[in-house]
């Protein structure tokens, strides 16, 4: 066969598996599982160091800027550095948070993965 014959047949046959049902494995069920441990955490992990992120900064623009005049604050060095301060410390507890939440959920799910991954090695 020629190279643009395999292109072809490789092209089509990866269209038509677009088009065809899948079947639902256990190997899939696993995957499924181990998305449900992750994905809380990893979920909770981007809220949580966002919203830290923006009382961080909310703290460094009062410090840096006009903003607290406009408010009709008359001194914002303190008010704004212990927001920022309030704000590096939710950062820094964002990656223990995230293993406390993540360690729970394999707690939870450890029987049902450990059981279906035995199932699958031993056929």
């Amino acid at each position: 066969m020629s190279n643009a014959t395999n292109e072809k047949e490789f092209l089509i046959q990866q269209i038509r598996t677009q088009y065809t049902a899948k079947q639902h494995t256990e190997v899939d069920q696993l995957k499924e599982l181990d998305n449900k441990v992750k994905r809380p955490a990893v979920v909770f992990a981007y809220v949580y160091g966002s919203i830290s992120a923006l009382v961080m900064g909310s703290g460094m623009s009062l410090v840096m800027t006009e903003i607290g005049a406009m408010l009709g604050l008359a001194d914002t060095m303190v008010p704004g550095i212990v927001i920022g301060i309030v704000g590096m410390v939710m950062a820094l507890t964002t990656y223990p948070l995230y293993n406390k939440v993540l360690s729970a959920r394999r707690k939870k799910f450890a029987p049902q993965i450990l059981e279906l991954s035995e199932k699958i090695l031993n056929g």
